[in-house]
């Protein structure tokens, strides 16, 4: 079966003014919630001209004062104008706080020798103000190394800063410390939401203003909000964006971006509109026309792959529509050689030589040797909160007020007798009676039966935070832990201790000081597991696999790697080699059920 043209007969190279944004880099394991981005792949016609574009590039472009433009011919056919110039955008996707900092360059040159000019990129609140009015912007965090980085390779960028990047990321990539107040409205004008977003903006927008196109940076257009359109709640939000970035000093083009049924009612005057989409077909393009006749077409996000769930099985599709166009680990996939080849087709100039692929390595198994249930690292901890009523993640009273993002929390009571428990535990919890565990509760299980108690005993609840919703109005109501009350035979139980497990580098260096033991043939229950992976003098990439354990973390030199499960589809997890130390490192998981036995790498990762 022949593939399908990349455009329509009415879609030709020539009307098409500005083009795809894909992701370049699979983001990951997404368990829970959509993830963007599909590309359809096709040829192009030979009898279309080829474009030179090698005097429009950050390096070779000196003398600027219009930037990105619009213009309309008159007969039908706006495009995108770059100081005057024709100008195609080629757009790829790279999250620089998705990828190790030093893998930054790497990614970048591939997306160049693939034939993109334009690297787009969102900018995560949550990440660069993790406590409320602490930024970071620092390791890989530092947006303006990378933004600079993207113009000494030759590569434009468009910025897509957040409030809301949507992104597959907690809560869309809003800090969780905003749902400390349940008067507070995401994404609106609610006066307590505009005062986060004004002290984050005079954060951030000052480190932007020196990358604009017309102070000599590669950033050529910043993007408003993030699929406002299907979230539609406040008609006076979008405006009041667009003037807090024009009166803090961006000047390059503004634009948003919306799935096709929502363009309209995401539209701002004097904004671009671009649409989001999975797949070309004769009326994709008609709402957007509706809106704005007289500009070209700009597909924001076209969706080359799709989020898989824990328990699923893994989405495969062949690289004509689906499938990202580099790996995690940044190797070629399928998708590559025929963009690159569609590329070359229509580029009057050599694409660059395509970078190495990065080295891989397996490693010698790794039998963890010593283990720490997580009753004896309690003391390790810092000081728990102690409360009359359950307090919910977000609004514990640590890290400076800003409450807790991740991780789990345990809440503790010492109760005397059994009977019915109620609890509302987001998102899910293991129910323990000392450190016996009797039951699971989670969102649509609420109820636990306790068995009658000859002493008093502690009841110990520990709630994982999953994951916060990343898209619709559900992320108002993301708190997670124990929201509400605790019973028991419907009588509300009263002064609990609640841990708070972060898992932060800095807890792992206390836990160092903690009385290890050596691991037994077989532990039930939560609990720390600490080995040693030999990385030998020079550490390259791998991929950790955990067959023989059940669900739990990975910590490599105190760093979050990630979750395994074993119901999949996820097998390995992918651990850049610039996480490693030469010779050993430290393995530490934790695991929630049972223990497993070793830890195997390989080259080549499973999904």
């Amino acid at each position: 079966m022949k593939s399908p043209p990349l455009l329509s007969p009415c879609l030709s190279w020539k009307r098409m003014a500005g083009i795809f944004f894909l992701p370049f880099i699979s983001s990951g394991f997404a368990p829970r919630f959509k993830q963007e981005e599909n590309f359809m792949l096709g040829r192009a016609h030979p009898s279309q001209p080829r474009f030179n574009w090698s005097h429009l590039t950050p390096l070779e472009l000196k003398n600027r004062s219009v930037g990105l433009g619009t213009e309309s011919t008159g007969r039908g056919k706006p495009h995108f104008t770059l100081e005057g110039h024709k100008f195609l955008i080629f757009g790829g996707s790279i999250h620089y706080f998705r990828v190790p900092r030093e893998y930054w360059r790497d990614r970048l040159l591939k997306l160049k020798a693939c034939g993109f000019n334009t690297v787009t990129t969102y900018v995560p609140w949550n990440l660069h103000e993790p406590e409320r009015g602490k930024f970071d912007f620092s390791g890989n965090l530092d947006l303006e190394a990378f933004v600079l980085m993207a113009a000494e390779i030759g590569l434009w960028v468009i910025l897509r800063p957040g409030r809301y990047i949507c992104s597959e990321m907690d809560l869309g990539g809003l800090p969780s410390w905003l749902l400390q107040d349940p008067r507070l409205l995401l994404r609106t004008t609610n006066k307590s939401f505009i005062e986060a977003v004004e002290k984050y903006f005079d954060h951030l927008i000052p480190r932007v203003i020196p990358l604009q196109y017309r102070q000599a940076g590669p950033v050529i257009a910043v993007q408003v909000e993030n699929e406002y359109g299907s979230f539609n709640k406040d008609k006076t939000y979008m405006p009041y964006l667009h003037k807090a970035l024009l009166r803090r000093g961006i000047v390059e083009l503004l634009l948003t971006s919306d799935g096709e049924k929502h363009v309209l009612s995401g539209h701002t005057k004097g904004v671009l509109a671009a649409i989001n989409l999975q797949k070309l077909h004769q009326d994709t393009f008609n709402q957007l026309h509706k809106v704005q006749r007289d500009k070209p077409l700009l597909i924001m996000e076209y969706w080359v792959g799709w989020f898989d769930r824990w328990g699923d099985k893994h989405h495969v599709k062949d690289a004509k529509d689906y499938d990202a166009v580099l790996t995690e680990a940044g190797d070629y996939t399928e998708k590559y050689l025929k963009l690159q080849k569609l590329f070359q087709s229509v580029s009057a100039t050599p694409l660059p030589r395509v970078p190495k692929l990065p080295p891989k390595a397996v490693y010698p198994p790794v039998r963890p040797s010593l283990y720490l249930p997580l009753w004896d690292a309690l003391s390790y901890l810092n000081e728990p909160v102690r409360s009359r009523q359950p307090v919910n993640m977000e609004n514990l009273p640590i890290n400076n007020g800003s409450g807790q993002s991740y991780g789990l929390v345990l809440y503790e009571k010492s109760i005397c007798s059994g009977g019915r428990l109620r609890a509302h535990a987001h998102d899910v919890a293991q129910v323990f009676l000392d450190e016996t565990m009797i039951g699971i509760l989670n969102e649509n299980n609420k109820d636990l039966h306790i068995p009658e108690l000859r002493d008093c005993r502690y009841l110990r609840i520990l709630v994982e935070n999953q994951g916060r919703v990343n898209f619709s109005w559900q992320i108002q109501n993301e708190q997670k832990g124990i929201t509400g009350s605790v019973s028991i035979n419907n009588s509300s139980l009263e002064g609990f201790t609640i841990y708070s497990l972060e898992m932060k580098m800095s807890f792992f260096e206390r836990l160092r000081s903690a009385t290890w033991k050596p691991v037994p043939d077989s532990h039930q229950g939560p609990a720390f597991y600490c080995g040693t992976l030999k990385a030998g003098p020079s550490p390259k990439d791998t991929f950790l696999s955990l067959l023989n354990w059940n669900y739990g973390f990975v910590f490599i030199n105190g760093r979050n790697l990630g979750r395994y499960w074993n119901i999949g589809p996820q097998k390995t997890l992918y651990l850049p080699g610039v996480w490693l130390h030469p010779e050993d490192n430290e393995v530490i998981l934790f695991e929630k059920m049972m223990s497993g036995s070793d830890i195997k790498s390989t080259d080549k990762p499973t999904l």
